[in-house]
């Protein structure tokens, strides 16, 4: 974490250096990290709308599929592959701002050696920069993960008095409209007092803001792109409850800081969904219309080759399918050589008509129930293959 936090907090430190605002460096901070994500957020955008284009035929396939699991994802997977279509592209991307937010975290609550870029040996034991602070009187009550911002301040307090100690030392100051940012947010109004009523009562503001932002980008979304599958708009609905509990109870925890990028980063995240919602519209519109001509095209195609196979059947010239198993080769064959044997018979009259059970003009010679197929291969002649048996001479009667 440490590899990522330092360059945010570089990135911090030249951002405060410019505007001399903490408040202002977050927010530049947003602003940069959206930038540099929004071209991967519009190929997101525009991949999770064209898979709600897709809602009919996904339907679709639930219907003809839902009982064949396997065969469905196939489908699903080739439907995809043919719209060219990252189903995972939106998830991935939405994940990424949470890590950029601890990174970050980590940047603000640390900083002297973050921000600063300071050697941590001097803040620890025996160095001279935490040997200064005791000489001072420095003493915190905050937080041992916060120890750095309680420093910060203190060194800000008498920066005169460590000017020789490192160039690399900067007076921050944390105030940015009126409040403390480097202070984490306190709910517990019982223990306010007159002295920091009104900062308290500002800070408590901050984690509501953000909460409610945080709900109001999802509300956005659903109302801008409205899932078509009931399930996912009951998960967007949960969605809509989850995070702006998550959003208050970590603005709570972390310093200010951190809620007032939460909440540039929401108010940022509404705008680009409205404008990228009435941009991709339009170009979908056109995506839509190609997408229903290919479909009608398919079909068409599908209805083409289904009357052509019906009328090759009819004709009994069916044409071979090469990935036809040999088993109904095998099967179809057979039923074709039955099929010529009957009609071959069936254009038989008289004496030439074969009879299985019947030897020269003796009906019956054999039995009614004689099984050619059984030990000969019957020809459609009606003779007897050479099998190592001679055949019997016409008259003769096997009974003698």
């Amino acid at each position: 974490m440490e590899l990522i936090s330092k360059p945010f907090g570089m990135l911090m430190m030249w951002l405060y250096n410019v505007t001399h605002s903490y408040g202002l460096a977050v927010i530049i901070f947003a602003i940069i990290v959206r930038l540099i994500m929004l071209p991967f957020q519009m190929k997101s955008k525009r991949s999770m709308m064209r898979t709600q284009l897709l809602q009919p035929q996904l339907q679709e396939l639930q219907k003809k599929y839902g009982s064949n699991q396997q065969k469905y994802g196939e489908e699903l997977q080739k439907l995809y592959k043919e719209e060219n279509i990252n189903p995972m592209s939106g998830c991935l991307w939405s994940l990424i701002p949470f890590p950029i937010m601890i990174a970050l975290y980590y940047a603000i609550r640390e900083p002297i050696t973050c921000m600063m870029g300071i050697a941590k040996e001097l803040i620890q034991e025996g160095g001279a920069i935490l040997t200064k602070l005791t000489e001072l009187g420095f003493q915190s009550t905050a937080n041992a993960g916060y120890i750095q911002i309680a420093m910060s301040k203190f060194i800000s307090e008498h920066f005169s008095s460590f000017s020789g100690i490192s160039d690399k030392l900067v007076a921050i100051d944390y105030k940015f409209l009126g409040l403390d940012l480097g202070e984490t947010p306190n709910f517990r109004v019982w223990e306010y007092t007159s002295e920091n009523m009104a900062a308290n009562l500002g800070l408590l503001l901050v984690p509501i803001i953000a909460a409610a932002l945080s709900y109001a980008v999802t509300a956005v979304s659903q109302k801008l792109n409205p899932p078509a599958d009931p399930q996912a708009a009951a998960t967007t609905s949960s969605m809509n409850l989850m995070m702006p509990i998550m959003t208050l109870v970590f603005c709570f925890m972390m310093p200010a800081a951190l809620g007032i990028y939460w909440i540039m980063g929401s108010i940022l995240s509404i705008i680009q969904e409205i404008v990228l919602t009435n941009y991709y519209k339009g170009i979908l519109a056109t995506e839509t219309r190609e997408i229903d001509e290919r479909r009608k095209k398919r079909e068409a195609e599908l209805e083409a080759k289904r009357a052509e196979t019906e009328r090759l059947r009819a004709e009994g010239a069916t044409l071979e399918n090469e990935s036809t198993s040999k088993k109904k080769k095998a099967q179809r064959e057979k039923a074709q050589r039955a099929e010529a044997e009957r009609q071959y018979q069936d254009s038989l009259t008289g004496e030439d008509k074969y009879e299985p059970s019947r030897v020269g003009h003796r009906k019956y010679a054999r039995g009614r129930a004689y099984d050619p197929d059984r030990y000969l291969k019957s020809t459609p002649s009606g003779q007897p293959e050479e099998n190592g048996t001679e055949p019997e001479e016409e008259g003769t009667d096997n009974n003698d």
